[in-house]
């Protein structure tokens, strides 16, 4: 059994500098993943939880706009897992920011165009590595890692540890660059043409292999969580990028990346799929909630809207604050150039008057409006600023 295991995980191999590194086993694993009851219930409740998701996106009054918000969380929450700072309310909010947090936002903002930018794509190339590295390429631009060959894979040794590990004491070290591109040919192989394992396990062993190839120099965690939820839109899985599991594999953060290693060293696959699909399931829980109550807030304020005077610039006024939670005056006369700034003074006022928006500074000048019990739903499970 011990040899079937080491065969299953992939090994070590001795590198000339004086160093091993990991060359991955090719998908499907073999001997195959055991589907035991455990996994076959996860399986069930992972795929119920997301037929709900999608019929909630059916009948959203604006599910577009709940995509937009959605996955501007999830980029953040990804970006998180690799340090960067800034909240939810930055991400969404277009005032003036310092360097260090438009830095921030922008690696974020990177995420939600790669994501675009490769749905897009979709309706004329499959998914591939050509693909993969389009998408890279925006991911990094001008953000952290943009001098480490955006959109290419690695031709230089990377490895995974603390600051200061070397290659000789790092936790773990993926395959040498001359492997890469054999490596993720395999990998481009397994995802077109492995039809008989469900699709959110072959999403499960996917993200699994590319975290353990880790083509790129830089990048590679936020664009495999990203790459999760792509494939499962190319396959219609999920009908719009709604499924997301940085949250879960941030809260798990510890586990997430010992589930990961016990694939590399005893060959844990049904372990890492039963952790993988605990998180689909819990995502898509916190999705459809999410959905629901975005749905029963905006209804409602809509509906007290419809109910006042000067109902056509009010609900202009409502709809931008549904797509920047936090602005100013100025950000909002941008936007609505063909009314006055009297004008939306007044319709500002009205949703402050019915409690839909806040002004959260105090101060008669520079003032910042804010639609807080939007921004209580979205923030849930982010660092949040707002009152």
């Amino acid at each position: 059994m011990a040899k079937e295991k080491k065969i299953r995980a992939g090994r070590y191999l001795s590198q000339p500098s004086n160093y091993k590194a990991y060359i991955p086993a090719q998908l499907p694993p073999v001997p195959p993943l055991q589907l035991d009851s455990e996994i076959l219930l996860l399986l069930s409740e992972a795929d119920r939880k997301l037929g709900q998701l999608n019929g909630l996106v059916s009948i959203i009054h604006d599910a577009d706009l709940f995509v937009y918000l959605y996955v501007r969380k999830e980029a953040l929450l990804s970006s998180q897992i690799e340090g960067t700072q800034c909240s939810l309310e930055d991400v969404l909010s277009v005032a003036d920011h310092s360097p260090k947090k438009v830095n921030d936002i922008e690696e974020v903002s990177n995420y939600v165009a790669a994501m675009n930018r490769g749905l897009e794509r979709l309706k004329h190339v499959p998914v591939s590595n050509r693909l993969i590295k389009e998408m890279h390429k925006i991911l990094m631009k001008g953000v952290r890692g943009k001098q480490k060959t955006p959109g290419e894979f690695r031709t230089s040794q990377n490895w995974i540890g603390k600051p200061g590990t070397t290659l000789q004491t790092a936790d773990f070290v993926p395959p040498p660059p001359h492997e890469v591109n054999r490596c993720m040919g395999e990998l481009e192989k397994y995802l077109h043409h492995d039809e008989s394992t469900p699709s959110l396990i072959k999403a499960a062993l996917i993200h699994s292999q590319f975290e353990t190839i880790h083509p790129f120099l830089d990048g590679n965690g936020r664009l495999g969580r990203l790459l999760i939820t792509f494939v499962l839109c190319n396959w219609k899985v999920i009908e719009k990028p709604l499924l997301y599991l940085s949250y879960f594999f941030k809260a798990n953060r510890t586990e997430y990346y010992n589930r990961l290693m016990g694939v590399r060293v005893k060959g844990e696959w049904e372990e890492w799929v039963k952790f993988f699909l605990r998180g689909v399931v819990e995502t898509a829980e916190m999705a459809n909630i999410t959905a629901i109550e975005i749905h029963k807030l905006h209804s409602s304020h809509l509906k007290v809207i419809q109910k006042t005077k000067g109902t056509h610039l009010l609900g202009r006024v409502f709809h931008q604050f549904c797509l920047y939670p936090i602005q100013t005056m100025s950000e909002l006369k941008k936007n609505l150039s063909d009314s006055t700034v009297p004008a939306i003074q007044r319709a500002l006022n009205r949703l402050i008057e019915t409690e839909i928006l806040k002004e959260v500074t105090g101060q008669q000048r520079h003032r910042r409006y804010a639609y807080s019990q939007y921004l209580a739903i979205l923030t849930r499970d982010t660092v949040s600023k707002i009152e």
